[in-house]
């Protein structure tokens, strides 16, 4: 505990105070520096964030189907069907004849009487076991002993759950149990002679004969065993086809069954040229909102007069007046920066240079995208929508080879080399700014952080020491004042006497 002024009646508590504040304007300078550079490494992140999001886009925009989507229509509900990029354009024919069913068994009466409850154990030892096939044909052996203790649902749950691929419940109104497959089908394919006539049809789910758990407790047989057909269709008036699911591919389109149809439906195959072209849309908004951001950080003004505050200037401020001072102290912290006013360069040149397709669109001017007139918006692309959507519908092929050829050298796509000076560039600021991962002595901002958080550190040692200095000089003072005085007062004392 100091005090100060006992003898001299100074008031050395402000006199150190005023002292030290003028020392620590050089600690103020620092502390503003350490801020203005953190300041700095957030913007280079920022802007490394976004061109990360447009960095991941540029995946999706390499792939072909990106550019050759397919939309098909219907004539009739009772088919539908989708298309990849390889199908064909055109008019396709579909007659259902016959449309896919799972095999299903209902036990022919209740099981267990009036007041049975699933949910009890059975009070004796089953072994359940039944044979079924999945949609390729393959048999599946179901075989598993359940103990008394187990319940009927606890059996049914297991069938279920296995890979047996059925459905097995108990349906409380009726008092029955319900087997069904989970694929449609005929499946275990029924025995007929020579001329086509049914001799013998086999079940789906097999049980076996005279089996104790299903046929004597379930009432479940394989006779009453109903569905499980397969799909037939004519294609195209001419080809036949007969297949266990209510779907069938063919030329990278595939069809869906819902009902019988009454005739042909048509199906027709088209370029989805909508689809296409929001995506590219989608792509170079995200680019012109990059030239925007990162422009407006390369002219954002500098307001020198606006340096970070101080703690104890902060406190003086009101909220309103430290956010609007900041947001002028922030102002400017990338302005005109290399990295990335070469970055733009590079992603301007990647888009406007030719690309050596050897097909009919070489530049983006030839179908329909080309750069702002106006010189404020700093290089945006525009788009002609309905130049691009025609270029889409007659040559998806050339579109994609002008933004995605995987060749190199002249002609190399938009996109390969947009992602080569995208990637450029964030590997440039990741060495000035560096990211979330790294430590400070792996990137440029983060070596000079530490150079200014050692000399703060060994400044506030200096103003420590200095600030003690003073106190010792004000006591020293004191004790020689005390001293006259003590003179004083015995000379006083002495020559009054």
């Amino acid at each position: 505990m100091r005090v100060g002024g006992l003898a001299s009646g100074i008031d050395t508590d402000s006199l150190v105070e005023q002292l030290m504040n003028a020392e620590r304007q050089k600690l103020y300078k620092m502390q503003q520096e350490q801020t203005k550079l953190t300041w700095q490494q957030d913007s280079y992140r920022e802007v490394n964030t976004s061109l990360k999001s447009f960095d991941d886009m540029l995946t999706n925009m390499k792939l072909s189907t990106t550019y050759n989507q397919k939309t098909t229509t219907s004539s009739s509900s009772a088919v539908t069907a989708t298309a990849d990029s390889s199908a064909s354009n055109g008019s396709y024919s579909i007659e259902v004849t016959q449309v896919a069913t799972a095999a299903i068994n209902v036990s022919t009466g209740s099981v267990g009487g009036d007041d049975f409850n699933p949910d009890e154990p059975i009070g004796e030892q089953f072994t359940v076991s039944f044979t079924t096939y999945d949609q390729e044909g393959t048999e599946i052996k179901y075989d598993k002993t359940f103990t008394s203790s187990d319940s009927l649902n606890d059996i049914l749950k297991d069938i279920t759950n296995s890979n047996a691929g059925v459905r097995a419940s108990y349906d409380t109104q009726s008092g029955k149990v319900v087997m069904e497959k989970k694929y449609t089908g005929d499946l275990n394919e029924d025995i007929y002679d020579n001329d086509g006539k049914l001799l013998s049809r086999n079940a789906e789910i097999d049980f076996g004969a005279d089996n104790a758990f299903f046929s004597g407790f379930l009432n479940l047989k394989n006779e009453n065993e109903s569905g499980g057909q397969n799909a037939k269709i004519t294609y195209n008036g001419v080809l036949d086809v007969e297949t266990s699911k209510n779907s069938y591919s063919l030329g990278g389109v595939t069809f869906n069954f819902v009902e019988e149809t009454k005739g042909p439906v048509r199906v027709s195959v088209d370029n989805d040229v909508d689809a296409a072209y929001d995506k590219i849309k989608e792509f170079v908004d995200k680019y012109n909102e990059i030239i925007e951001e990162v422009n407006g950080r390369l002219d954002e003004k500098v307001y020198r007069d606006y340096p970070p505050l101080t703690d104890d200037q902060k406190k003086e401020m009101s909220e309103d007046e430290i956010k609007l001072w900041d947001e002028k102290a922030k102002s400017g912290m990338l302005k005109g920066d290399s990295v990335l006013q070469n970055g733009l360069f590079s992603m301007r040149n990647a888009w406007y240079s030719n690309v050596e397709t050897g097909g009919e669109y070489t530049q983006l001017a030839q179908i329909g995208i080309t750069t702002s007139k106006d010189y404020l918006e700093n290089g945006k692309l525009v788009i002609d929508e309905k130049q691009l959507k025609d270029a889409l519908r007659e040559n998806p092929d050339g579109v994609y080879k002008l933004f995605s050829n995987s060749a190199e050298g002249e002609s190399q796509g938009i996109l390969q080399r947009l992602e080569k000076t995208v990637d450029s560039t964030m590997d440039n600021i990741y060495k000035k700014a560096g990211k979330s991962t790294y430590t400070n002595d792996q990137f440029t901002i983060g070596k000079r952080l530490d150079d200014v958080e050692k000399r703060i550190d060994d400044f506030q040692d200096y103003l420590t020491q200095t600030e003690d200095r003073y106190w010792r000089q004000f006591s020293a003072m004191e004790q020689a004042i005390s001293q006259m005085n003590q003179q004083s007062a015995y000379l006083t004392s002495s020559f009054g006497g």
